[in-house]
C-alpha cells in the first residue's frame, strides 16, 4: 500500500504547481460555509430505552452545508437508529471543519466530557488526503485515535464511516479529482486494514457514489444535487448518508449485539 501511494507521490510531483494553482482557484470560488450548531441533542422514538452516541469527525461530521446538527449527518443518523432499533438516541457532537485524525486526537478527544457512551460513529478522510499524508502516518494517526478512545470507552463499539467521494465533487478539476481522489482510497483501504486489529472496532468500506445511491434508494435526483458547495454535502445528501451508515450498524448482528441500550430517563 506504501508502494502504491510512493509511486503516485512521485507521478504527483510534477504537478504540484498546476494542483497548487488550481486550488486556490477552487477556495475562491467555493464559499465558506459555517459549520451547524446545536451540537447535541435526541431523537425520541421510543422512551423504554435509549442509545447515547457521539460522533467525531472532520467538516462532514461538523455539519458544514446544514444550519443545525439535527438536519446534518448526526441528527439524521439518531433519528434513522432510533426508528431502526426502537430506542431514544441521544446524540453529542465532537467535530471540526478542516481537522485530520492527527487534529482530531491532539485537539478533540481531550474535550469530550462523557464517561460513557454506547457507540461512537467517526467521520475523517478528506482532510488527510487533502495533506497528502501518507497510509503510514494516516494509519499512525487513526492507531492514536482508537487507542485515546479506547483508554476511555473500554468496550463501546466504534464506526468509521465510509470515506468521502473526492472524485465527485463538482468543485474540482480532473486532475485534482484523480490525484486526491486515488489518494482517499487508498487510506481508505489502509483504515480498512486498520480495524480488523481491533475488537469492536468497524469500518463502512463501501465507496459512496450518488450513482449508487440514486440506485439503492430510488431517487429522483442528479449528481450535482448531492453537493451545496460543490464540495460538502447537502441536506438531502447527509440524510442519505445517514440512512447508509443507519443501514450498516443495524443489519450487522455483530455491532447491534454489542450496542447497550440502558433504560430512558426522558
Amino acid at each position: 500500500m506504501n508502494l502504491k501511494y510512493s509511486l503516485g507521490y512521485i507521478l504527483t510531483i510534477p504537478l504540484l504547481p498546476i494542483m497548487y494553482f488550481q486550488g486556490k482557484r477552487i477556495k475562491k470560488s467555493v464559499p465558506r460555509l459555517p459549520e451547524a450548531t446545536g451540537i447535541e441533542g435526541c431523537s425520541t422514538v421510543s422512551t423504554n430505552t435509549i442509545l447515547q452516541m457521539l460522533t467525531i469527525g472532520e467538516s462532514t461530521i461538523a455539519g458544514v452545508g446544514v444550519q443545525t446538527h439535527e438536519e446534518g449527518f448526526t441528527g439524521a443518523l439518531a433519528y434513522e437508529l432510533a426508528t431502526a432499533l426502537d430506542t431514544s438516541v441521544s446524540w453529542k457532537v465532537y467535530a471540526k471543519s478542516g481537522y485530520t485524525a492527527k487534529n482530531i486526537n491532539d485537539k478533540i478527544i481531550n474535550l469530550i466530557t462523557e464517561k460513557s457512551t454506547d457507540l461512537i460513529v467517526i467521520g475523517l478522510g478528506g482532510n488527510d488526503a487533502f495533506e497528502l499524508n501518507s497510509p503510514k502516518k494516516w494509519n499512525n494517526d487513526i492507531r492514536k485515535l482508537i487507542d485515546s478512545l479506547r483508554s476511555r470507552f473500554k468496550s463501546t463499539p466504534i464506526v468509521f464511516t465510509n470515506m468521502p467521494p473526492i472524485k465527485e465533487f463538482p468543485a474540482f478539476t480532473s486532475l485534482i479529482k484523480f490525484t486526491i481522489g486515488n489518494l482517499v482510497d487508498i487510506l481508505g483501504d489502509e483504515l480498512n486494514t486498520i480495524v480488523k486489529d481491533y475488537e469492536k472496532v468497524y469500518y463502512y468500506a463501501l465507496k459512496p457514489s450518488s450513482k449508487d445511491y440514486i440506485q439503492r434508494f430510488n431517487l429522483e435526483l442528479q449528481p450535482s444535487d448531492f453537493f451545496i458547495d460543490g464540495v460538502h454535502p447537502s441536506k438531502q445528501t447527509y440524510q442519505i448518508w445517514a440512512k447508509d451508515i443507519a443501514n450498516f450498524i443495524t443489519v450487522s448482528d455483530e455491532i447491534k449485539n454489542n450496542l447497550d441500550l440502558g433504560p430512558s430517563t426522558i
